[in-house]
Parts: C-alpha cells; sequence; structure tokens
C-alpha cells in the first residue's frame, strides 16, 4: 500500500515547526536571492563580480615591462557610473579648479564614464572634485568610489584627495590564529577612534593603537568592534550618516595608519570588525550620493520612499543592480583592502521592514510575514552575507536587528538570510526597564536569568548590558542610572554611600550575569567596563562645539584610589574567566535536534528561590550563584547543585573588586549527600552568601 510521501521542510521550519504557515514566504525569500544572484554574476562566483572598487573610482597604474620587454607608460584612470550625466569634469588642484577638457571622462557605455590620464596628470595628496553635468543643470560631486576624502580645516569644504602612498606591509594577515578566534564565544570591545583619547579632540588610529589597544588586550577581549570608520561629513553624527562609503575616515589618520592599527590588533590574536551601514545614505549632495547625476532616485527610491522618516536620510533602492554592486562591492573591499574580519550591520530592523520598524509591535510571527517586509533588502543582506563568507569564510556578520525576525541569524541553506549572530537588543532594553521601574525587593531572579536566556536556540546572539546607544546624550549608562551624583564625590575608596556601594555591587552583578548566559557573544562599549562617568555628546552647536563629553576618561581608570579601577579590575577577571571555561563543546542528542553543531555548554539552572532573590545555574564546570536581595545575606544557605567539590574563582564582593570581603574564597567547598536527589546526581551545597553579589565556583571533582 502507497504511503503519502513525507513533506520536506526548510531546515529552519524543521527546527520551528510554528513557521510552518510562513514557509512559502521562507521559501520565496532564498529563491529571490538564488535568482538575483544568478541574473548578477550569470553564473559566476558572487566574490568575483562584486569587485567594483577595482574598476571604479581613481586607480593608478603604474609604469611596468610588458611580455616583448617593452616599457609601457604608467597612466591614471577614473571611472564612474552617472546614468543620467552629460557630461563629466575633473576639476582640482591640478587644473586651477577650472572647467578643463584635459580632464573630461568619455562615456564607455552603460552609464559608466571614463578618464585616462599620463601619470604626471596627477600627483599625491591633490584635492579633485567631479564637476557633474546633466540635462538642466550640474553641480560638484566627490566620487562615488573615493578612497580619501578630507575636510578643509577653514572652509569645512570636504574633497577627494588623490591618494597613492606606498603599499601597506602586512605582518598578520591570515593568521591562523586569528581564524579561530570566536569558536569558543565573541568577547566584543566596542569602540570608536575619535572619542579614545582624554584630551578634548579628535583622536587618531595611531594613538589608539599605542595607548588604547594594550587596555583592551589587557582587559582580555578577542574581538575590537570599530564604529565610524566609513568618511562621514558630520563627526556628531557617531559615523551612521556615511557620505563616502569605499573612505576610511580621514580625521583619524591615513588608510595605512588604519591599516597598521587592525595589523597590530591581529597581531594579538584578536579579530576586528567595524561597524557598517548600509541601511541608508546622509542627503547631502556636495559630500555624498544624494542627486549625484542630477536624479534623485540613482541609487536610492524615489518618490515617499527615498527619506527615511525619522533619521533625516536617504533609503537605498536594494533591488537596483548597480545599487547591488556598489554595495557588494562594498562589503568585499573592507575585508579585501583592510583586512576586517567582518561588520556589525547597521540598522538592520530600518532595511527590511516598508514601515523601518517605526512603529511596530512585533509581537508574534504574524508580525514578521504581514506583507511589511522589503524583500529586495532581505534580498541584499542575503547576498551580502554570502559574498563575505566567500571571501573570508572565518568572517564574523552580526544583524543590528530589533524586531526578532526568525531566520536572520540562520545560515543561507537552512532558509536562513545567513548573519553569524544578531544583537540581542532585548537585554540593555530589560536592564533599563529594570532599574528604573522595578523595587530592589522586587528583583526576580529567576525572571532575570529567563530574560538573559530567552531567545531562538539556533540563532546565535550577542548579548550586552549597554553598548554606545545607551551612552548617548539624553541616555544613561548603567553605572549613571544607579550611582548618579554619587559618582561625583563617593567613589573614592573610604567615602562611598549606600548609592555607591548599591550601584558598584549591582553594576558587577548585571554584567556577570549578561556575559555568562551568552549563547555566542559578549558586547562592552569603551569606558562602560569601569564605569565611566556622564554621557557621550559630540560638538555640536547646542553644546558649544565642546568635546568634553566625546571623550574617555583613562585617568580614572589608572587612579587605584577610584573605585573605577576596581570595577575595570572585576572586569578584567570576568571575562578572562569565562572566555577561558566556557569553551564549545559537541551537542548533545537533545541539542542535535536544533542542528546548532559545536556551541557553548548550555546554561543549567539548579536553583531558583523568589523569595530569597538566590539563583543558580552552571556552564560546562562553572557554577553562578547570585544572591539580587539587597537586605539579607544568608549563611549556611543551601542549594541542590550536582555534587562535587568546588572552589571559588570569581567573588564579585571581593575587596579587591570594591567589595567588602565577607567570604573567605580560600575555603574550597564539598556537596552533602541527599538519597533523594542523589539519582539525578545532585547534592547540598551550603555556602554563605552576602546581600547583592554573585560568587564562581569551579566544579574540581
Amino acid at each position: 500500500m502507497a504511503t503519502k510521501k513525507e513533506i520536506k521542510h526548510l531546515p529552519i521550519v524543521e527546527r520551528d515547526p510554528y513557521l510552518q504557515p510562513y514557509e512559502g514566504a521562507l521559501q520565496a525569500r532564498a529563491d529571490y536571492a538564488r535568482r538575483k544572484e544568478a541574473e548578477i554574476t550569470g553564473g559566476a562566483k558572487l566574490a568575483d563580480w562584486a569587485t567594483g572598487y577595482l574598476y571604479f573610482g581613481l586607480h593608478h597604474k603604474k609604469p611596468y615591462i610588458d611580455e616583448k620587454g617593452k616599457k609601457v607608460a604608467g597612466e591614471w584612470v577614473l571611472r564612474e557610473w552617472a546614468p543620467n550625466a552629460t557630461a563629466i569634469y575633473i576639476k582640482g588642484d591640478m587644473n586651477g579648479w577650472q572647467k578643463d577638457e584635459a580632464y573630461r571622462l568619455q562615456p564607455v557605455g552603460n552609464g559608466v564614464w571614463e578618464a585616462r590620464m599620463p601619470e604626471e596628470a596627477l600627483k599625491h595628496e591633490q584635492l579633485y572634485k567631479l564637476l557633474v553635468e546633466w540635462q538642466g543643470g550640474y553641480g560638484e560631486r566627490i566620487p562615488s568610489y573615493v578612497r580619501r576624502v578630507v575636510q578643509d580645516a577653514n572652509t569645512k569644504i570636504f574633497s577627494a584627495q588623490v591618494w597613492d602612498e606606498p603599499e601597506y606591509e602586512w605582518k598578520h594577515r591570515n593568521s591562523a590564529k586569528t581564524k579561530k578566534v570566536g569558536k569558543d564565544g565573541l568577547y566584543i570591545y566596542e569602540c570608536h577612534v575619535g572619542m579614545s583619547s582624554e584630551q578634548e579632540k579628535v583622536n587618531s588610529y595611531e594613538e589608539f593603537r599605542r595607548d588604547v589597544l594594550p587596555r583592551i588586550v589587557k582587559l582580555g577581549y578577542n574581538c575590537v568592534q570599530i564604529m565610524a570608520i566609513q568618511e562621514h561629513p558630520y563627526y556628531g553624527s557617531f559615523g551612521y550618516h556615511v557620505s563616502n562609503f569605499f573612505a576610511a575616515s580621514s580625521r583619524f589618520g591615513t588608510p595605512n595608519e588604519l591599516k597598521a592599527l587592525i595589523d597590530d590588533i591581529h597581531g594579538h590574536g584578536m579579530k576586528v570588525i567595524m561597524d557598517l551601514v548600509h541601511s541608508h545614505a546622509v542627503k547631502n549632495e556636495l559630500e555624498g550620493l544624494g542627486n549625484f547625476d542630477g536624479t534623485p532616485y540613482q541609487y536610492f527610491h524615489d518618490g515617499a520612499r527615498r527619506e527615511h522618516p525619522a533619521w533625516d536620510s536617504l533609503c537605498f533602492n536594494y533591488g537596483k543592480n548597480e545599487v547591488l554592486h556598489f554595495l557588494l562591492s562594498n562589503c568585499k573591499f573592507w575585508l579585501d583592502e583592510y583586512d576586517f574580519d567582518g561588520f556589525r550591520f547597521d540598522g538592520v530592523t530600518s532595511m527590511i521592514y516598508r514601515s523601518h520598524g517605526l512603529g511596530e509591535d512585533f509581537n508574534g510571527y504574524p508580525s514578521y510575514f504581514s506583507g511589511n517586509e522589503d524583500g529586495d533588502a532581505i534580498m541584499y543582506l542575503t547576498l551580502a552575507n554570502k559574498v563575505i563568507h566567500e571571501v573570508k569564510p572565518d568572517a564574523v556578520t552580526i544583524a543590528e536587528e530589533v524586531s526578532g525576525m526568525p531566520g536572520l541569524a540562520a545560515k543561507i541553506e537552512d532558509g536562513g538570510v545567513g548573519f553569524d549572530y544578531r544583537l540581542a537588543m532585548g537585554i540593555p532594553d530589560f536592564w533599563i526597564k529594570y532599574i528604573k521601574e522595578v523595587k530592589d525587593e522586587d528583583w526576580k531572579a529567576g525572571h532575570i536569568l529567563f530574560e538573559m536566556t530567552n531567545r531562538r536556540e539556533d540563532e546565535k546572539t550577542i548579548s550586552y548590558a549597554e553598548s554606545h546607544d545607551q551612552a548617548l546624550v539624553g541616555d544613561k549608562t548603567i553605572i549613571f542610572r544607579l550611582v548618579d551624583a554619587d559618582m561625583y564625590w563617593h567613589f573614592e575608596h573610604g567615602h562611598s554611600t549606600y548609592m555607591a556601594d548599591r550601584g558598584i555591587a549591582l553594576h558587577k552583578m548585571i554584567r556577570l550575569v549578561t556575559a555568562s548566559t551568552i549563547n555566542g557573544g559578549y558586547l562592552n562599549f569603551m569606558g562602560n567596563e569601569f564605569g565611566h562617568p556622564e554621557w557621550i555628546d559630540f560638538p555640536r552647536e547646542g553644546n558649544g562645539w565642546s568635546y568634553k563629553y566625546a571623550r574617555r576618561q583613562w585617568s580614572l581608570v589608572d587612579n587605584p584610589n577610584y573605585f573605577f579601577a576596581d570595577l575595570n579590575r572585576f572586569d578584567e577577571a570576568m571575562i578572562h574567566l569565562l572566555k577561558s571555561h566556557l569553551l564549545t563543546q559537541n551537542p548533545t542528542a537533545e541539542e542535535k535536534r536544533y542542528n546548532v553543531g559545536k556551541h557553548l555548554p548550555w546554561v543549567m539552572k539548579w536553583w531558583d528561590n523568589e523569595g530569597d532573590q538566590v539563583v543558580a545555574y552552571s556552564r560546562g564546570d562553572l557554577l553562578f550563584i547570585f544572591n539580587w536581595n539587597g537586605q539579607k545575606s544568608f549563611a549556611d544557605y543551601g542549594m541542590l547543585v550536582p555534587e562535587g567539590k568546588y572552589k571559588v574563582v570569581l567573588n564579585t564582593d571581593a575587596k579587591e573588586f570594591a567589595g567588602f570581603g565577607l567570604s573567605d574564597d580560600s575555603v574550597e567547598h564539598f556537596t552533602e549527600h541527599d538519597e533523594l536527589y542523589a539519582k539525578d546526581g545532585k547534592g547540598w551545597l551550603k555556602m554563605y552568601l552576602p546581600a547583592r553579589s554573585a560568587v564562581v565556583l569551579q566544579k574540581i571533582d
């Protein structure tokens, strides 16, 4: 008797049956990405097609000897895509900024223009722009694929710059040690080069490499995430209003100085990723791509979809092949030219919904498949992940996405978009809400653990208590919410207050529970590890163009009399401990059904007493015990945990971490046998648990 043929589902649907009603939509997305790839590549490898930066822009072809022994003269070649243009000229230092026929580009087909010039026509560091003419108008423009843009200190005008410095000699490119980073969890140090100095100024790549990088190395992080690399005209945009997508910001130094920084990071065995902004572009016409060839829709949507309603910026048309070529080439460029190890994609929620996620309540699966999705954007992100991993198989891609769309961080072949991780953006929101709205006595230990671990098991995430977003003016960092004005007067040994003591204790506990429950990685923003005071506010008209809050006060953490030094010491101990103990393992039979392959040890909850506000959980050989109770310390507190012998490896209450040192951490702890629980391998562990503290034990027998 014939049996009904079993329906084969997409792997992400097999893992999550609640996706079955939407499998058609998921399959359609995957099919669209495959069709588009075939259309644009003609069957070639995507990474071989995404090489626009090798063709467009300004290139210096050095003199060489051909196969016949004949000397071939060097030349400069500049190419630009501007389909609506009627004429294009190069004007700059080389021709007195005049319209010059010797520097005129010629049309070569498909909207592409080209100028070939002898070697003597351009010189290193000369400034230039394009004069683009179209029917009924003209304008000065900076080339779309430009690699170097500088701002005049007096006029504040941005210009392209001829850049012909010697090729950088890499010391640590393709390091085998770096490739392995992230297998046992990513520990990301998010940073901004410009604001990394204590001085009220814009810091440089070189100064960051010399002064800040050693701090990151000492703390133990294994990945550096750098913001604001792509050139942006307004420093106060934090790098998120990009004008020149292929240009490393010149306000921080030269391309080779950025390469030296990346090389040095690799030399320390760390990965380095950049904040990639492909979600929108600055509206500026003189500096950016807006109205580049006289049309508003060259790179962007036309009509109502052109402008982002909340960001005062322009929205890319991801369905246009030339735009795909531009953006996918941009992905490959930063990997190829600068040896970045991947990207944190900014504003993914804004990309994947036609509403940009504004005013949306994502409260269930129908929210993700309502017809509001931008299929072109999802297709672009799928191809972006594919090209990145073709170029660098060990690359890291992280989606900044708040809605929780399923499949975003699932493999492309499984029906996903292909990101390696997604940011767990609900965690910092949870902490803000909890700190602001919930009384200490109502903090629920089990609920906190649930919020830290509430995620899709088949998609890896990056957990964080706070990032740069929570530190911006108008918001508050965790330490500032907890301690407030007492940071200014009572953050010195011997001068603390209850508010300071409470804030210090919770700051450590919040970070420990967030970092110890990761299912992919943990992120910290520069300075937050030691409770950097105040907020971030870049120079602007509203603050008198001051740099006072666009810097990092390292002298605070370097002063042993301040609690900042103790908090920094705790962060270092925490990162080193977690990095060395939370190691990947092979999945169990139960875990295999999620098809997650190798992963970090699962979080196993052993104890949760709501009344006492105590919770205990383990990961691998580490046992984490949290007493969130702000009023009660517990003597000989009994908990059922795996039987064995334990030693203390980290205690938030230790004096070296600005705690009270109420426990003797040299004492080894043994579980007491209980016949009732022995069959489950559990015994009673009795410990002294000081109020508002956490202890980490290692099972040694």
